[in-house]
C-alpha cells in the first residue's frame, strides 16, 4: 500500500519530481558516460597494437620509446644500427620481427620507412589487420602507402605525387625526389591513419644526398640512386613478435643486455601501464567532477523534498491522525525518494546507450576511440544502486523533519 501511496504522491507533484528525475538521469548519464569513455580510451590505446610481443629502440624510457614508435609522438634519443638488428633478427626466439625508421614528415603527418612485414605483422584491435583499400603496397622504390585521415585531410587519391620533408618542423623538402600514392589504407582508428608509410630503402634513397643532417650540394640522379644499395645503416626501432610467449622474458633481457650498443626491448602492455599512471591524476579529476555532478542532482533532489514539506505538512498530520507510526511517515518519503533515484538511474542508463549508438561510429572515426556498447558491468550497476542508496539516506533529513512537525503544524487551526 505505501508503494502505491508513493507513486501517487509523485504523479500529483509530476513537474518538479520530472525534473528532478531529469536532473538525476542527466548526471548518472554522465558519470556512466565518463567511464566509458575512459575504459574505451584505455581500450583503444591497449588494441592501437596486438600481437607485438616486444619493442626494441636505443635506451631510453619505455613510455617514451612506446609514444614515438607506436603513437608517432616525441622523437628518440637515438637510433639502432642496421647490424644489431639484424642481430635481434636472427635471435632463435624470434618469430617476425618489423624495422621503423622515423624522421621525416609530409605536412605535419609522419613518414615511417619500413617493410613489407609491417603490413603482414602489424595488428590491431583484437588481432585486425591492416587493409590497402585503393591502390597497392610498396612495389616502387617510390611508392608511398597513405592512411586514411592523411588522405581525407589532403585529398590525396592513388597517383597523386607527395614530397617529404627533412624532419618534424622543417622548411627544407626532398623535392628532387617525390614519392606517388600507391595505397591508401582503410581506416583503423590508430595513429597508422596519420601516417605516410614509405620503404627503407626508401628513406635511404632521399638521404643520399644528406650528410649530418644537412644537403651535401650535389643531386644524384635517380636513375643511378635506384641502382644503388639502399640498405639502412641504421633504423629507429623495431617491432618483435617471438615463437613463444614463454620466451619473452628472456629475449627482453638478452635485449637490455647487448653488449655492442644501449638498447631497450619493452612490452607494449606493460609500458601502457606505466603511460596511464602518468595520466592516472587527470582521470582521477574527471571522475570526481562526474561524481560531483551527481551528489550535485541529489541535493537538489533533498532540497526539492524539503521545499514540499509546507505544502504536505496537512497530508503528513492526517495520516498520523489516522494512526500512522512513525516508520510510516519516514518510510513513505524515503521511498518517494528512492522510486524518484531508480527512475532516474534507469533513465540515465537508457540515455547512455542512446548515446552510445549515436556516437559510437562519429567519435571513432573522428578520434579513433572505439566505445564498446555492452551489457551493464557489475561496476556500473554498483554506481547506479549507490545512486538509489545514496538518495534513499539523503532523504532521511527531510523526512524526518517531516515526521517532527506533522503533528505541530499540520493540525494547527488557523483562524
Amino acid at each position: 500500500m505505501i508503494l502505491r501511496l508513493a507513486f501517487g504522491s509523485l504523479l500529483a507533484r509530476a513537474l518538479t519530481v520530472g525534473m528532478t528525475i531529469l536532473a538525476i538521469a542527466l548526471s548518472v548519464a554522465l558519470f556512466l558516460g565518463v567511464e566509458k569513455v575512459r575504459t574505451g580510451a584505455r581500450a583503444s590505446f591497449a588494441d592501437t597494437i596486438s600481437g607485438t610481443d616486444l619493442i626494441v629502440g636505443a635506451r631510453s624510457g619505455s613510455v617514451q620509446l612506446l609514444l614515438y614508435s607506436v603513437f608517432r609522438i616525441g622523437n628518440a634519443t637515438n637510433n639502432v644500427t642496421w647490424e644489431s638488428y639484424q642481430e635481434i633478427a636472427a635471435h632463435p626466439e624470434v618469430d617476425w620481427i618489423v624495422p621503423i625508421s622515423l624522421g621525416d614528415s609530409h605536412r605535419q603527418f609522419r613518414v615511417m620507412g619500413t617493410t613489407q612485414a609491417f603490413f603482414e605483422h602489424y595488428k590491431y584491435r583484437g588481432g585486425r589487420s591492416l587493409v590497402v583499400g585503393q591502390g597497392h603496397g610498396l612495389d616502387d622504390l617510390y611508392d608511398a602507402v597513405i592512411g586514411a585521415e592523411v588522405a581525407a585531410t589532403l585529398g590525396y587519391e592513388i597517383g597523386d605525387p607527395i614530397v617529404v620533408s627533412h624532419g618534424l618542423a622543417s622548411f627544407t623538402d626532398h623535392d628532387d625526389q617525390p614519392f606517388r600514392v600507391a595505397g591508401i589504407i582503410e581506416r583503423t582508428g590508430t595513429p597508422v591513419d596519420r601516417t605516410v608509410i614509405v620503404s627503407l630503402e626508401a628513406i635511404e634513397a632521399i638521404h643520399v644526398d644528406w650528410q649530418s643532417g644537412a644537403q651535401t650540394g650535389r643531386t644524384t640522379p635517380v636513375e643511378r640512386i635506384r641502382e644503388m644499395d639502399l640498405t639502412p645503416s641504421a633504423i629507429t626501432a623495431a617491432l618483435v613478435g617471438v615463437k613463444s610467449r614463454l620466451q619473452i622474458f628472456g629475449l627482453q633481457r638478452a635485449i637490455n643486455e647487448y653488449p655492442e650498443e644501449p638498447l631497450l626491448a619493452v612490452l607494449p602492455g606493460v609500458a601502457l601501464q606505466e603511460l596511464w599512471q602518468i595520466v592516472g591524476v587527470a582521470e582521477t579529476a574527471l571522475i570526481g567532477v562526474s561524481a560531483m555532478v551527481v551528489v550535485t542532482a541529489l541535493l537538489g533532489m533533498m532540497a526539492m523534498i524539503f521545499s514540499s514539506l509546507n505544502e504536505r505538512r496537512r497530508e503528513m498530520a492526517i495520516w498520523r491522525a489516522m494512526g500512522a507510526r512513525p516508520a510510516t511517515i519516514i518510510g513513505l518519503l524515503v521511498l518517494e525518494a528512492a522510486l524518484m533515484a531508480a527512475i532516474g538511474a534507469i533513465l540515465g542508463l537508457a540515455l547512455l546507450y542512446a548515446g552510445l549508438f549515436v556516437a559510437q561510429p562519429l567519435v571513432d572515426s573522428a578520434f579513433g576511440l572505439w566505445l564498446p556498447i555492452d551489457p551493464p558491468t557489475a561496476r556500473e550497476l554498483s554506481v547506479l544502486a549507490g545512486v538509489i542508496g545514496a538518495a534513499a539516506i539523503a532523504s532521511l533529513l527531510p523526512a524526518l523533519r517531516a515526521y517532527r512537525l506533522s503533528l505541530a503544524d499540520g493540525m494547527m487551526v488557523r483562524i
